[in-house]
C-alpha cells in the first residue's frame, strides 16, 4: 500500500509543479532533438548563460559532445570552463554556500528541468523575465512570478518591460472582429511585455530562435535516447502490424470449419 501510495504521488507531483507557478497561456514551441545544429547553439548558450548557477551533473562532457557531433577538442576548448575532464559530469563551479549566501538556495539542477516543466513551459519562462525595480534582483517573471532569478539573458534579449497596448480581445481562445467591418476588436491590456529598442544584442526574432535552441538541449538533456526510444518503438509497432496478420491468418485457419 505504501508503495502504491509512492507511485501516485510521483505521478501527481509534476502536475502540481505546473500549477504552483502561474495561470498565463504558454505559447507552443516546435523543437527538434534531432537538429544538431540547434543543439549545438542551445548547448552554448547553456554553458555560457546557466551554468554559472545550474549544473546538469547527470550529464557527461563526453555524451553530450559524441550526441551533438562536437569534436572532444573542441568541447574542452569552448565549453568547459571548469577545468574538468572530457568524461566529468557537468557541474557548475559555483560553491553551495557561495549560492545559499547569494540566493537564498542552491539554484537547482537542470537536467531533467524540461520533462518535469515541459517545454512550453521553459519557452515561455525564458522569455518572460520584465524589470521590476520591486524585486531583489530588479526583475520579475510572467510565466513564473517573484521568480528569485537574475535575468542571466538581459544582453541577448534586451530590457523588458510591463506595459500598457491595444491587443485583440478573445473569447474562449478566439480572437473577435467586428461582424459589419470584419476589423479586428481591441481593447487595452495592461501586462503587455514589450522590448525597450536597442538595448539587447539580438533581434527579438533572433532571441527567439536562441532560447528555442536551449530549450531543445535541455530537452535533449533531459532524454538523451529519445531519438533511439523512438526509433525502437517504430519497429515495435511494424513488427506487431506484421505479427496481427499471421495472426489473424491463424485464427481463420481455427476457425474455418467451425461454422
Amino acid at each position: 500500500m505504501k508503495r502504491l501510495l509512492a507511485v501516485l504521488i510521483f505521478v501527481a507531483l509534476p502536475a502540481f509543479v505546473f500549477g504552483a507557478s502561474s495561470s498565463a497561456s504558454l505559447e507552443s514551441v516546435d523543437i527538434d532533438v534531432s537538429d544538431k545544429a540547434a543543439l549545438q547553439d542551445g548547448a552554448r548558450t547553456f554553458v555560457n548563460y546557466c551554468m554559472g548557477c545550474h549544473s546538469a551533473k547527470y550529464q557527461r562532457y563526453e555524451r553530450v559532445a559524441d550526441d551533438l557531433g562536437i569534436p572532444h577538442e573542441v568541447m574542452l576548448e569552448k565549453l568547459v570552463f571548469t577545468g574538468a575532464k572530457i568524461g566529468d559530469h557537468m557541474r557548475t563551479g559555483m560553491q553551495p554556500a557561495d549560492a545559499k549566501a547569494w540566493f537564498g538556495a542552491v539554484p537547482p539542477d537542470l537536467t531533467l528541468v524540461a520533462r518535469v516543466r515541459g517545454a512550453d513551459w521553459l519557452y515561455g519562462y525564458l522569455r518572460s523575465f520584465y524589470e521590476d525595480p520591486a524585486r531583489p534582483w530588479g526583475v520579475n517573471n510572467k510565466v513564473f512570478p517573484d521568480v528569485a532569478m537574475p535575468n542571466v539573458l538581459v544582453s541577448l534579449q534586451g530590457r523588458q518591460v510591463m506595459g500598457c497596448k491595444q491587443v485583440q480581445r478573445e473569447v474562449e481562445g478566439k480572437k473577435q472582429y467586428d461582424p459589419l467591418s470584419g476589423a479586428p476588436l481591441t481593447h487595452e491590456a495592461c501586462d503587455q511585455l514589450t522590448i525597450v529598442p536597442h538595448s539587447g544584442s539580438l533581434t527579438p526574432a533572433q532571441f527567439d530562435e536562441k532560447i528555442r535552441n536551449l530549450v531543445t538541449f535541455l530537452d535533449y538533456s533531459a532524454n538523451p535516447d529519445k531519438l533511439r526510444h523512438q526509433r525502437i518503438g517504430t519497429y515495435v509497432l511494424l513488427y506487431l502490424v506484421v505479427l496481427l496478420i499471421f495472426v489473424y491468418l491463424l485464427k481463420r485457419e481455427y476457425w474455418k470449419d467451425i461454422r
